[in-house]
């Protein structure tokens, strides 16, 4: 079996890994397993910038093939926020922070105008330091009220028809999310070396 480090220690983006790519051969460790730590900053202005930036930071240390995404949730009517600030939306790391400041934001904002979506990019480094990169978006729209157990970050507010995301069983999440098909899109890409 074939190993890649994830530039992460979010181990849910590490299980959604390991479930994709593992049966292609690929056994993914996220870099704390390996001992490296390192959190660049990610002074991108798009998902893929902050992507390459952590991607780079990791395989620069391990020299091994290195994945990392960047993702995160536009709203429309909030001019695309958070985007590339999702992760730290309001100054803050704490999901629960960052959806109450979403839906106190769309307060008085009708359904229709409250559409969104969950937008990955994932760089890919293989052994001798290619990049390569796979994006996805889940398009939605943001409910009223955090709903569900699954999932994290923006999952319970996010809403995919008449659930959220947070809803889903991780089958259902996987074979529709952002990051589901950037992971799918490298994962064709793997299948083809």
């Amino acid at each position: 079996m074939k190993r890649m480090i994830l530039a992460s220690s979010n181990q849910n983006k590490l299980r959604e890994f390991k479930e994709i790519l593992a049966p292609l051969g690929w056994e993914v460790v996220s870099q704390h397993d390996l001992g490296i730590d390192v959190d660049p900053d990610e002074t991108g202005t798009t998902f893929e910038e902050n992507s390459a930036i952590k991607a780079r930071a990791v395989y620069n240390i391990a020299h091994l093939p290195t994945v990392a995404d960047d993702s995160g949730l536009e709203v429309d009517a909030l001019g695309g926020e958070p985007g590339v600030y999702s992760a730290r939306y309001g100054g803050t790391r704490d999901d629960k922070v960052h959806n109450r400041i979403v839906l106190k934001k769309l307060e008085g904002v009708p359904d229709d105008k409250r559409t969104a979506r969950f937008i990955a990019a994932i760089t890919y480094i293989d052994e001798s330091g290619r990049e390569y990169s796979f994006t996805g978006k889940f398009e939605g729209r943001i409910g009223y009220s955090e709903r569900g157990k699954n999932g994290f970050g923006y999952d319970p507010i996010f809403m995919v028809g008449d659930i959220s995301s947070a809803e889903m069983t991780p089958e259902e999440k996987n074979s529709q999310s952002h990051r589901g098909k950037a992971l799918r899109a490298l994962s064709e890409y793997l299948k083809s070396i």
